[in-house]
């Protein structure tokens, strides 16, 4: 099982989604198993890489569907987990 740290920012790109949208897309993170981190301009996600990536394509998935936006990620294997 290898584990994974990655730092995720979203960006809603309307006004009509701007209600917490990242609120929503980190709970279905911690929903799927992820320890999330919070922080002012990113959050920090970690976990066993098969939950993780599989829980970051739900919440995009989820967030597209609400409105435009960009997703910045970055992984890391080798971080301090």
């Amino acid at each position: 099982m290898m584990k994974v740290e990655l730092e995720v920012s979203l960006y809603p790109l309307t006004k009509e989604y701007l209600e917490h949208p990242v609120q929503y897309f980190t709970e279905l993170l911690e929903k799927h198993g992820c320890a999330v981190e919070h922080t002012p301009l990113s959050s920090i996600v970690r976990g066993e890489s098969a939950k993780v990536f599989e829980a970051l394509r739900l919440g995009y998935e989820q967030a597209v569907q609400k409105s435009g936006c960009v997703l910045i990620v970055k992984a890391c294997n080798v971080c301090p987990l």
